[in-house]
């Protein structure tokens, strides 16, 4: 693994989803993994997408929350993470100025609770790339 993204080509969907996460080494594997399951247990109506080499999660219209293997790490990344109650700390390079998370380096670094916390808060506020956003942008 690099510094960057997957080269992972985008895909909406479980399965590319879970292609991209089997396709990474191990421990972004098993990282990547737990958060998917995290995802999927906490949030019901979860749409997987691969997008710009990282898995991309959303509930709803449009994405809320990304998830990517590197080379020593997975980021989990919320978009219009600013509007978390406590917000994530890390702001990941070339996301947008909204966007905040955490790095992962090893299982023992989830916390399920505030994962799971933030997962749930993030659905509510507007997600990126959904069907209002790109109408909105084709009418200007």
């Amino acid at each position: 693994m690099t510094g960057k993204a997957s080269p992972a080509k985008a895909a909406v969907g479980d399965k590319p989803v879970f292609a991209y996460l089997a396709s990474l080494p191990q421990p972004q594997r098993g990282i990547a993994e737990a958060v998917d399951a995290l995802a999927a247990t906490t949030l019901p109506r979860l749409q997987r997408s691969v997008k710009w080499g990282m898995a991309y999660y959303g509930v709803g219209d449009g994405w809320c929350f990304s998830c990517g293997g590197f080379a020593s790490h997975v980021k989990l990344m919320f978009i219009n993470g600013v509007t978390l109650d406590p917000v994530p700390p890390v702001t990941p390079v070339g996301m947008g100025k909204a966007t905040r998370g955490v790095e992962l380096a090893s299982l023992d670094d989830i916390d399920e609770a505030q994962l799971a916390a933030w997962m749930t808060q993030i659905t509510s506020v507007p997600g990126v790339g959904g069907k209002k956003g790109r109408a909105a942008r084709s009418a200007s």
